[in-house]
């Protein structure tokens, strides 16, 4: 299944139905008084977080969206049927945005979570309504009121603690594979991970916590480059980042070269990115030359505190989950 993060769509209530315009005919009362009944009430267009949505997927083809109309009302003062809500699951971390104002009109975080977007419009006043002691005989009613129709956008936004960046082939699907029970597609080569990937962490007595894999970044990510601004906003969610640079491929010359860069792009595209609890890791130690080039990069980084590991040998995993354990229940704690 392709991963769908955003779309366009059209949602519109229901009309009300249409109030009636009847006068009571009885055995015995061949004129009788106004019986109108009202029309009902249009259908809502109501939006619901489902846990088991992962994606926008479903949105891909299905655009435009059209609640019930409400029932006419009848005779002897019969009101016409509520027409029924429409209800539209989406993921949790959906953002739902007026595309004519630009302004955003829910964040949908919680799971089970409930926003009525669109209200259907009321019924009609049936004839009886208008009877008055001068107008016995009211020969009308109102129509329905029209629905809503809104034009929006719906964006997702994961929801993780950690987010993974790093370069292309920085090593962040090898990494989410040896520390969750995701199971990102791997290879030697850079951009094999198209799509953000969710996995779950479990520790030795501490809280289990949710990390994103989110594609490489490039120069100039922050104004769409490699699908850059796509990613990135995947990780705006997220209490911390762990950067991951490749041991292997650190220039002796520039040590720190594609550290700023990753920090430039997070920067440059939200200033809470940037603001973010960020763990420096230096992968894939088991390649030769990467110890030496750990070496230049820590003199260079100076009081910046740097973690070296090897997800094919599995040399400091355990070292890297207690540290960002740790530094997960540091911000919990703050934020208290």
């Amino acid at each position: 299944m392709k991963f769908i993060d955003e779309a366009i769509i059209t949602v519109q209530s229901g009309n009300g139905g249409r109030g009636c315009v009847s006068l009571r005919r009885e055995k015995f009362i061949p004129r009788g008084g106004p019986d109108g009944g009202d029309g009902g009430k249009g259908g809502d267009v109501i939006f619901r977080t489902a846990s088991q949505k992962r994606t926008l997927y479903d949105f891909r083809y299905k655009k435009h969206f059209i609640a019930e109309k409400g029932g006419d009302g009848a005779g002897r003062l019969k009101t016409g049927k509520k027409g029924g809500n429409l209800i539209i699951e989406i993921p949790p971390g959906t953002v739902i945005s007026d595309i004519t104002t630009g302004s955003i009109l829910k964040d949908m975080v919680e799971p089970d979570e409930s926003f009525v977007i669109a209200r259907g419009g009321r019924g009609g006043q049936g004839n009886k309504k208008f009877a008055t002691s001068t107008h016995r005989t009211p020969r009308f009613a109102q129509p329905g009121e029209e629905g809503q129709t809104l034009n929006l956008k719906i964006e997702l936004k994961l929801i993780a603690d950690v987010g993974i960046v790093g370069l292309p082939n920085a090593g962040k699907s090898t990494l989410i594979s040896v520390i969750s029970s995701a199971h990102p597609k791997i290879a030697d080569y850079p951009f094999t991970t198209l799509t953000p990937m969710l996995g779950v962490v479990k520790t030795a007595g501490g809280e289990p916590f949710v990390v994103a894999d989110i594609p490489g970044l490039i120069e100039g990510a922050h104004k769409g480059a490699g699908l850059g601004t796509t990613f990135l906003k995947h990780i705006e969610r997220t209490l911390m980042l762990v950067h991951l640079i490749d041991a292997s491929a650190i220039n002796p010359d520039s040590p720190l070269s594609e550290y700023h860069t990753i920090n430039r792009e997070l920067a440059l595209y939200s200033k809470s990115l940037a603001d973010k609890t960020r763990l420096v890791v230096l992968t894939k130690m088991d390649i030769t030359g990467s110890k030496e080039a750990e070496d230049i990069f820590i003199k260079e980084a100076g009081n910046i505190e740097v973690l070296s590991i090897s997800a094919a040998t599995g040399k400091g995993i355990n070292r890297l989950k207690q540290k960002m354990t740790s530094l997960l229940d540091k911000i919990n704690k703050d934020e208290k």
